[in-house]
């Protein structure tokens, strides 16, 4: 996370000119720039925006690091981009710009939830179920729950695309690679 952590902040320091050429616009994907399918998710709107979504990283990296093996977080990762990029494409067309990595850590949420169901307790997975499912269907109700403040255009979607992928490829890790209970406890914990 660090090294990500890193280059956000090198390509924040670029100025709005990289995050020009970087974030996801539709009109320059559709025309070839398919970059932006993954670099609209690193750069960001400005600093406060960046520091947010480097604390959310951390918290989410502080909670369920050890959940998941590397190879499955890269799996969650993925999904969660590739999710929010066709969606965006599919259902949101009337969306022109995007940046920023809260979609992504609205999969890693999920994801994280998803095993807590094996490796907490039965009340923290179901406080962390009721906080993630009572976030998403507040945005699609009434709109985001924004801490970045009035400035910033928080697309909501993008949370609830990530988080359906993230929903998914952890289950699909639970039930198929069998995660076995304990894993994300610290005397169990296996390091990425």
């Amino acid at each position: 996370m660090g090294l990500a952590a890193v280059a956000m902040v090198l390509l924040w320091l670029g100025g709005e000119r990289i995050t020009s050429l970087l974030q996801y616009r539709r009109s320059s994907i559709l025309q070839g720039e398919y970059w932006r399918l993954v670099t609209g998710h690193v750069v960001h709107a400005g600093f406060r925006h960046l520091i947010l979504n480097l604390a959310g990283a951390a918290i989410m990296a502080a909670l369920f690091l050890r959940t998941y093996s590397l190879r499955q977080w890269t799996y969650i990762l993925l999904a969660s981009l590739i999710a929010i990029d066709l969606g965006f494409l599919l259902r949101d067309r009337d969306l022109e710009t995007y940046v920023g990595l809260s979609g992504v850590l609205h999969g890693v949420l999920a994801a994280g939830t998803i095993a807590w169901w094996r490796t907490e307790s039965r009340g923290l997975a179901i406080a962390l179920t009721a906080i993630t499912v009572g976030k998403l269907t507040w945005e699609q109700w009434q709109g985001p729950v924004s801490l970045a403040g009035e400035e910033l255009v928080v697309i909501v979607n993008a949370h609830l695309y990530g988080a359906i992928a993230g929903t998914l490829i952890g289950g699909i890790v639970i039930v198929f690679r069998k995660l076995p209970p304990g894993v994300g406890k610290s005397s169990d914990a296996q390091p990425l």
